[in-house]
């Protein structure tokens, strides 16, 4: 699933792409991924004839603002969403799912392997958390001034659940998600298995300028690329290959030496070093 610097690095392709061009149509081939409003018809009449003013991102949600104040535009790439911005002759991938036309034949299309991927036309005048209603149940982004060691201290403690399943919580950090949870933990020497209600305040400050750095590497990187993620040129994430622990297991730790190993929680897959990671954080 793409998460944060997957979908800041789609928000940056968009702003460099698609600004202040009128959208001139569209083609919906899978109704079911206009999540709002219900009529396929109503999405399309909605958006068209209206230029795109900015692209914003919230968590793994990415916005767009529409020019004249004519609503907004909202996205979530789910597990194997891709925004493409190609010309209209391109061949039609399979799993294409939405075409939004612009002028001189270009086209940002949604693909959708999965199917599990949303798009939202949000009329004038409407709250977009009252229709994207995950917006508002999402934790402070790591780039903001609210995202502090006591925010953070807050959603974690008095929880008895591993800091890794935590991390994963959208509640807890927004944009997080198995890939840099696993880095982030790495990077602050912090077992996955770790009790929330065991983490010392030092070690939850580690943990949040651990979370900040790997993110900011990966948007630097691209993202990652292990299975469908692609920018909005169609161009893998470069983050994978400098990963410290994530998808390595049996592999040499970048720092010891020692084999990375993989368990899991809740469902999940963790990676880590045993080496490296050996804060359990039990208090005094």
């Amino acid at each position: 699933m793409p998460e944060l610097p997957e979908v800041e690095t789609v928000r940056r392709g968009l702003n460099q792409l698609t600004l202040n061009q009128e959208i001139t149509g569209g083609d919906v081939l899978l109704d079911r991924t206009i999540a709002y409003p219900f009529s396929v018809g109503e999405f399309v009449n909605g958006i068209e004839k209206n230029a795109i003013a900015t692209w914003h991102r919230r968590g793994k949600y990415l916005l767009a603002e529409l020019s004249s104040s004519s609503g907004w535009l909202g996205v979530h790439l789910r597990m194997t969403g891709q925004l493409l911005w190609l010309h209209r002759d391109e061949p039609l991938h399979k799993h294409t799912r939405v075409r939004l036309f612009f002028g001189e034949h270009q086209e940002l299309r949604f693909v959708d392997q999965r199917t599990f991927g949303k798009i939202w036309w949000i009329p004038p005048g409407v709250a977009v958390e009252s229709i994207m209603t995950g917006l508002a149940k999402l934790a402070a982004d790591p780039f903001s001034p609210e995202f502090t060691v006591e925010s953070l201290a807050n959603k974690l403690q008095n929880r008895r659940r591993p800091i890794k399943t935590a991390l994963l919580d959208q509640s807890v950090v927004a944009g997080l998600g198995n890939i840099y949870a696993d880095e982030a933990l790495f990077k602050s020497g912090i077992l996955p298995e770790t009790l929330c209600i065991d983490l010392q305040l030092k070690q939850i400050e580690l943990l949040r300028t651990a979370i900040i750095q790997v993110l900011e590497t990966s948007i630097e990187a691209g993202g990652t690329t292990f299975s469908n993620f692609l920018n909005v040129k169609g161009t893998n994430g470069n983050y994978g290959g400098v990963a410290w622990v994530y998808n390595r297991a049996g592999e040499p730790c970048r720092v010891c030496g020692t084999a990375i190993q993989r368990i899991r929680l809740a469902g999940r897959s963790s990676h880590f070093c045993s080496q490296c990671q050996t804060l359990r954080g039990v208090k005094s």
